[in-house]
């Protein structure tokens, strides 16, 4: 029997009285009674485009300084010759050749100091009469670093949300504060500290700078460095006693390319900057965190996941901004050890970037996430550019290692230059159009590159002796690592689930903008490939002469489960048979060789799978053995415990917003149709809330969970449109609603058609 329900009274709001508030609490800080000795553990503060981390070095008060687009920008020496082409790729790995390959393209990457992130400077601080460090805090929701000593003294700083600037407060100080500008050593004996390589960083003085300048004048300092082919940034400082005991500070990066439009120097954006003051500008910049926070908020009972949520999304909060690059390895808090970076800070598209941006969508955070899609349309040309040098036929490929304009930096080939890295930044496009329901972002850049795409994949692809379309040469990132037999004659799973994803997407763009002929073309050509490679067992392979069959830190082979859907548990039996023998396969070869990612990418694929426990166990691993005291992901065991044989601690992000995505996944899915809410909680979270998260096509919802059922759930439809929610309709009434006409659907289910604005709050009967 059809039911039917319109509701015209204005809904009262979910979250109006017993709810969660959209800020982090207190117990979300992060506390510590002493300064961090070492750069990587120290307090994070940024906006996207400069960034600070506070700690100790020596004996003296340290900010390390970072703006995200200060970059030695050199070609990639010895990369760019006559056989940098894919034809020669094939024909060497044909003739089982490939020793040259690995010297022209891979080896320069690791041999040669640029191109590179490179790190901007410090501030230092003598306060060896301050006395003994009291506590450290992070202040989450207003971002902002305190530090108290005993004596009384304490400091307050904080990067402005939105300006290219840092300010600094020291209060109650019993003598003459004067910071110091450190600038990186350009200059110098190279330091012998073993080997030198992509993971361990090279000596800042290989890039053969003549050292900057550093002008000191009253209570200012400016730091100008020349890099390479007349790129130039600066730093300045200035301070003022406001009154007996307090100093206040600004401090301000500005890069400047010949090339590029002129820009405000920070000399002349501190000298501005100190007719304001510390309150008026923090002021402003809580303003915007308050926006930032106000965005989704949620609360388990699993203290550890939720406090590493809130440190994730202030991670992402000071890390993604519209008019700032995206996401690098590692962000605004670039390597202060005198070194070039960990691989180079530079922008991996194999995995990392991707990641990075997983959280934003049911996060609710689609502003911050176009910043990366910003950046990729913005270097198009420079990839079409690539595509056409490299592969030789025209569409759109995206190399998988890059530089700040999207030149390729080489490395592994087979990831560096692998001809479906296009194919996985696609989703992210799709992801933001179907979170957002923005027709026009579909049609003036979504199905744009998603079409050039398509194009590439059939132009690049050949048909084998059975009708099947594949890749002339396919590989797993990073299965083999860098050797011959890295390259397979057939598709991999990774690459031929990213090119059925990517087919599948520009069928369903074309026909939401009524190109049914290219819909139709992009449909027939996503049928000439073949199926998935599974063992009897069904079990995902790598590829189908080789199945999962090694620990390894990159799931390639389950693309196809997550993150790409195309294999989802809602399709049934057969689908889940393949989703469960996968990852009982994935846990029994076991975890030797992850990295922190590897589990935090685990949490989402166990979701996927329903499995609510397994997630959390797998998020619960990330947080306690994978993250330094100040949440930074260092990708090996830190507790050396045997949860990986990789122990080392190199910094980067991905894994941090791998992890938020996770436990967002297990409070709530949309991605197979319909919204399902808290699909993958453990048993024993008998109490849990969100607030805000973001379903595909446009609907924000929020829900409670009390004394093991789910108790309420509301939702909010931006745009409009008919959705489907996974509850029995007889078990809910409705408590208010306006422009939503609910219907009971097929069982377990309640159909949703929504008015734009349309607001609806269901309790449990």
């Amino acid at each position: 029997m059809k039911i039917s329900l319109r509701y015209l009274f204005v809904c009262v709001s979910f979250w109006a009285t017993d709810s969660l508030v959209a800020q982090p609490l207190p117990k979300h800080d992060l506390r510590f009674d002493s300064l961090a000795r070492s750069w990587d553990e120290g307090v994070p503060l940024g906006n996207g485009t400069v960034g600070s981390l506070v700690w100790q070095k020596n004996d003296k008060l340290r900010f390390s300084l970072d703006r995200a687009d200060i970059w030695d920008m050199r070609p990639m020496k010895g990369l760019h010759r006559d056989e940098f082409s894919y034809q020669w790729v094939q024909e060497q790995v044909k003739k089982k050749d490939y020793k040259p390959v690995q010297q022209y393209f891979d080896a320069p990457y690791d041999r040669e100091p640029a191109p590179s992130k490179i790190p901007a400077g410090a501030l230092e601080f003598d306060l060896e009469e301050a006395g003994k460090v009291k506590s450290v805090r992070l202040d989450v929701a207003k971002a902002l670093c305190i530090v108290q000593w005993d004596t009384g003294m304490s400091l307050e700083t904080f990067v402005h949300a939105t300006e290219p600037m840092g300010w600094f407060r020291f209060t109650n100080a019993s003598n003459a504060i004067v910071p110091e500008l450190i600038a990186p050593k350009y200059q110098g004996t190279l330091a012998k500290s073993g080997e030198v390589n992509s993971l361990v960083g090279d000596d800042l003085a290989r890039l053969n700078y003549q050292q900057g300048t550093i002008d000191k004048k009253k209570n200012a300092i400016v730091y100008r460095q020349e890099g390479y082919n007349g790129f130039i940034y600066e730093i300045a400082v200035r301070w003022k006693e406001t009154k007996k005991g307090t100093l206040e500070g600004m401090w301000s990066i500005s890069s400047h390319y010949p090339d590029h439009a002129p820009q405000p120097k920070a000399e002349q954006l501190v000298d501005a900057a100190v007719k304001s003051s510390f309150a008026k500008n923090f002021a402003s910049h809580v303003h915007w965190w308050e926006a930032f926070w106000s965005k989704s908020a949620i609360k388990v009972p699993d203290e550890l996941l939720e406090k590493q949520w809130y440190l994730e999304q202030y991670k992402f909060g000071s890390a993604a901004r519209r008019g700032a690059p995206p996401i690098s390895l590692q962000a605004v808090w670039t390597a202060d050890n005198g070194r070039i970076p960990p691989w180079k800070g530079d922008f991996h598209h194999d995995l990392n970037t991707q990641l990075s941006y997983w959280p934003s969508y049911s996060g609710n955070h689609l502003e911050e996430a176009l910043g990366y899609l910003d950046h990729l349309d913005e270097n198009k040309e420079n990839y079409k550019r690539y595509t056409k040098l490299y592969f030789g036929v025209d569409g759109l490929a995206v190399p998988g290692v890059t530089t700040l304009d999207g030149t390729e930096m080489g490395g592994w080939i087979q990831y560096s230059l692998s001809p479906t890295v296009s194919s996985w930044l696609a989703q992210h496009y799709y992801l933001q159009w179907k979170y957002s329901g923005d027709i026009d972002f579909l049609r003036e850049r979504a199905y744009p590159w998603v079409k050039d795409v398509c194009t590439f994949i059939q132009n690049i692809t050949i048909l084998d002796d059975k009708g099947k379309r594949q890749l002339p040469i396919s590989s797993s990132p990073e299965i083999r690592n860098n050797s011959l037999e890295a390259w397979f004659p057939e598709n991999t799973n990774y690459d031929l689930a990213l090119m059925k994803f990517t087919l599948k997407a520009g069928t369903e763009m074309a026909s939401v903008l009524g190109k049914s002929t290219e819909a139709d073309h992009w449909n027939q050509l996503g049928a000439e490939f073949g199926d998935f490679a599974l063992t009897d067992n069904k079990e995902l392979m790598f590829a189908p002469s080789l199945p999962y069959n090694e620990s390894h830190r990159h799931f390639s082979h389950l693309m196809a489960i997550h993150p790409l859907g195309l294999i989802k548990w809602e399709d049934g039996e057969a689908a889940q048979a393949i989703i469960t023998n996968t990852i009982r396969q994935l846990d029994a070869i076991g975890p030797d060789w992850w990295c922190g990612y590897s589990y935090a990418w685990l949490g989402s694929v166990k979701a996927r799978a329903k499995d609510g426990e397994g997630a959390a166990n797998a998020l619960g691993t990330f947080a306690r053995a994978f993250c330094l005291p100040n949440s930074f992901h260092v990708n090996g065991d830190q507790t050396k415990s045997g949860l990986s044989k990789f122990t080392y601690r190199p910094f980067t992000l991905e894994g941090n917003f791998a992890f938020a995505a996770g436990l967002q996944e297990m409070l709530l899915q949309s991605y197979a149709g319909f919204i399902d809410v808290m699909p993958a909680i453990p048993a024993d979270w008998t109490e849990a809330s969100f607030e805000n998260l973001r379903a595909e096509g446009a609907f924000l919802v929020s829900a409670k969970r009390k004394n093991g059922q789910l108790s309420e759930i509301s939702i909010l439809s931006e745009k409009g449109g008919t959705t489907r929610l996974k509850v029995p309709y007889e078990q809910w009434k409705v408590k208010s609603a306006s422009q939503i006409e609910i219907t009971a659907a097929e069982p377990d289910f309640i159909e949703l058609s929504c008015q734009p604005g349309g607001t609806l709050t269901l309790l449990a009967r």
